[in-house]
């Protein structure tokens, strides 16, 4: 988070916080993410816990949106590298 400015936000009646736009595009914190927050003192520090395989399909979710292969294709040619990996082992 390079050279961001601080910023406030309210605590809602039902314990919930927004963390502002900036802030999430500048962490890629995205929808549904956990997060971890560590009491320090009089303050907490709010940090992302990243689940290895949750980061794993964001990833994945997110290159196949820019490289435009539909689902079917993306399917297709799994099935295509798993039978060319089954003839590799097994012959």
């Amino acid at each position: 988070m390079q050279n961001m400015k601080s910023f406030v936000t309210e605590i809602k009646s039902r314990g919930q916080l927004t963390i502002p736009k900036k802030i999430r595009e500048s962490i890629n914190l995205e929808e549904g993410e956990i997060v971890s927050i560590i009491p320090v003192g009089d303050s907490v520090i709010i940090t992302p816990k990243r689940l290895e395989l949750d980061e794993a399909r964001r990833e994945i979710k997110k290159i196949i949106k820019r490289s435009g292969v539909s689902v079917e294709e993306l399917m297709e040619g799994l099935a295509k590298e798993r039978e060319k990996l089954y003839k590799e082992i097994y012959g």
